[in-house]
């Protein structure tokens, strides 16, 4: 059994589509635009630098074949994935149009305050979330673990080594896919390490308590409504399953940091 990337503990911590029914986006202030300045000469062209590193994936040994260009890799990510879920699996909970793309944008995400739904590389979660009491009272409803349980399980399934393994051999498309992403002189491995660290971070809290301003619920804690995007996510999950995706989150983590592939 393959896995094509570290989707199956990763993407569980970054919600399978939990953001969906929570408030995704929020407005900003308009920036006035700063005062007209004369051009600057333009700079001589230079080599880009090399990204600075501080998590260098493993070493691994080169690939079977070589990989597809980023552009080109959607054929060869679903045929990894339905080998590993099945095909009727697949279309259930993966969106596979971009996948590379929707994976680094969705990790490069996770630390901020916000991470889309439609960037997210699987579907929403099945049923409706679960409330618990009403107005003051409401909080997240224990059913509502239960909605995560059959991602949970699939996570555990597949050894941290071999998700880190498989990751390794693909990672010039991970590494394309973040340069693209605007960041020519940054190295996604650490993003992701930075990722997995926050979401790691994220509070033990059971049925924490909810606002609803408008239609989408909040957390009716102002320092919970301010966690990052990770961080919400593992709490919305609640603290038994949170735990587990933190247990599988740290060992991709040791994989990452100090294993060796041979």
């Amino acid at each position: 059994m393959k896995s094509p990337f570290l989707w199956i503990a990763v993407l569980v911590a970054a919600g399978v589509g939990a953001l969906y029914y929570w408030k995704s986006t929020r407005e900003t202030a308009a920036v006035p635009s700063p005062p007209p300045v004369a051009a600057a000469p333009a700079p001589s062209p230079t080599e880009p630098k090399a990204p600075t590193i501080q998590h260098p994936i493993p070493e691994a040994p080169p690939p079977a074949k070589p990989l597809p260009a980023l552009a080109d890799s959607d054929p060869a990510a679903q045929e990894a994935l339905a080998s590993l879920f099945g095909a009727e699996s697949l279309a259930k909970a993966f969106n596979t149009d971009a996948a590379v793309r929707r994976f680094v944008a969705t990790v490069d995400n996770l630390p901020r305050k916000t991470a889309a739904a439609r960037l997210m590389p699987v579907k929403p979660v099945p049923g409706p979330f679960a409330v618990a009491g009403t107005g003051e009272d409401a909080a997240i409803g224990g059913q509502n673990a239960l909605r995560y349980r059959p991602y949970i399980v699939a996570m555990e399934g597949v050894p941290a080594k071999r998700l880190v393994a498989t990751y390794v051999q693909l990672y010039p498309l991970f590494q394309s896919a973040y340069q693209e992403l605007g960041y020519p002189n940054g190295y996604f491995n650490d993003r992701l390490i930075e990722a997995i660290d926050d979401m790691l971070a994220a509070p033990d809290i059971a049925a924490p308590k909810l606002a609803q301003p408008k239609v989408l619920y909040e957390f009716a804690d102002p320092a919970l409504e301010n966690l990052s995007a990770g961080q919400k996510i593992v709490v919305r999950m609640g603290p038994e399953n949170g735990k587990r995706v933190k247990d599988k989150l740290r060992a991709i983590r040791r994989e990452l940091t100090v294993a060796r592939l041979s």
